[in-house]
């Protein structure tokens, strides 16, 4: 949602109430969102606008209503957010859509996780496709590109993949090896890189990415 300067002020004054309440530092908020704190500190004065991504997960994470946070009514209640939609056929040949990752991919992969199936030319054989949600690897991958992956938990540096968060949500990073140590990083310099901790898990590496451009 596209807020003006006004609107961006009062969005600021209401995360840094929230970051007070729950006792935290700026820099402690900014890393359970996976933002720098420069970032961070931009939002609470006024002066940046947090992206559709960020609010729902800032919603998600601390139990507040989307409603709230932007407008400051509604109380505190559940978080809720839209989200881009593909063209999709609903069956036949064509490469399968998921509507989410289980902890058991890629072995039995249910119908309710596909939602369709996508008919794209040169994708290879066994790959699936997710519609990629927030600008964590803007401007490489954009929200609601179609991001085409080849699963396994094997990867090369420099390569993007597809990992499992602290949450254990699934995202797109640019897997990275320095010194013996393990990054995944994004490629929007807004957010800050992690490491992976014992429940940090690749799912697959991107090799298409398609985006649906208005003209």
């Amino acid at each position: 949602m596209a807020l003006d300067s006004s609107d961006s002020t009062a969005v600021g004054r209401r995360i840094k109430e929230l970051r007070r309440a729950n006792g935290l530092t700026q820099k402690e908020f900014a890393e359970s969102l996976g933002i720098v704190q420069g970032f961070l500190s931009s939002i609470e004065r006024g002066t940046k606008t947090p992206s559709d991504t960020l609010q729902i997960a800032l919603c998600h994470t601390y139990g507040v209503s989307r409603e709230w946070l932007l407008t400051g009514r509604g109380g505190k209640g559940a978080a809720g957010g839209g989200a881009p939609s593909v063209p999709v056929t609903p069956g036949g040949a064509g490469t399968p859509l998921l509507g989410r990752v289980s902890r058991e991919f890629p072995e039995g992969v249910e119908a309710r996780d596909v939602i369709g199936q996508v008919a794209l030319p040169g994708i290879p054989d066994g790959c699936f496709a997710i519609v990629v949600y927030g600008d964590y690897m803007a401007p490489t991958i954009r929200d609601g590109d179609l991001a085409i992956f080849t699963p396994g938990g094997a990867a090369e540096h420099g390569s993007i993949v597809l990992v499992t968060n602290r949450w254990g949500e699934t995202i797109l990073r640019r897997y990275r090896e320095k010194e013996g140590e393990i990054f995944f990083s994004p490629d929007n310099a807004a957010y800050a890189p992690f490491q992976p901790d014992p429940d940090t898990r690749i799912i697959g590496t991107v090799v298409q990415v398609w985006r649906n451009v208005r003209i």
